[in-house]
């Protein structure tokens, strides 16, 4: 009997606020391959963590998420991303205020574009959010830029930190209670 290939994995680039809260839980999905934390969309080359703090170089904290979409396709991933952020807020993320904290998801393909487009259609038409309109930016990936090492892995090498005790934790716990089929078994 013959193996059925495997799709290739897919790589979406997706900003709910702080990436150490994204990367934690998108760590955390059965079907995700890789998740690094970096920085998108912005105006400067190789930005440092401070320079995008400022608020003045465009981009976003993200997430790069590859996945095997024959284990979870883009619609799930998408769904996770919607539960574990709050995509109404502009520019912030509870106290995480500013433009780099932005909820915005950044496609590497137009099957992305079109099936991200679908999926927040879906959740303004069902009023998901009690009907505040989803503020989420939606657009191709043009720039991105991998984060300084000390934030790669944030969650799981300082998981005592305050920051992560009391704001990452609870978004983990919260990914593992609505989807517990999709927690990584490994």
């Amino acid at each position: 009997m013959s193996e059925i290939p495997s799709a290739s994995p897919q790589t979406i680039v997706l900003g709910g606020g702080c990436f150490w809260c994204t990367e934690a839980v998108f760590d955390r999905v059965e079907g995700v391959l890789d998740v690094e934390s970096g920085y998108a969309n912005g105006h400067v080359d190789h930005p440092t963590y401070e320079q995008v703090c400022s608020g003045t170089t465009g981009h976003a904290e993200v997430i790069k998420v590859q996945f095997d979409p024959a284990v979870i396709d883009l619609r799930e991933i998408l769904h996770i991303f919607f539960v574990v952020h709050d995509p109404t807020t502009p520019d912030r993320q509870g106290n995480d205020v500013g433009p780099q904290y932005r909820s915005a998801i950044y496609t590497t393909d137009d099957a992305q574009m079109a099936t991200v487009r679908e999926v927040v259609a879906e959740l303004a038409s069902h009023q998901a959010y009690g009907g505040v309109p989803i503020v989420t930016e939606i657009a191709p990936l043009q720039r991105y830029w991998p984060a300084e090492a000390y934030h790669q892995e944030y969650f799981v090498n300082h998981p005592n930190q305050g920051y992560c005790a009391f704001v990452v934790a609870p978004k983990v716990e919260k990914f593992r209670k609505t989807f517990a089929d999709r927690v990584r078994k490994d």
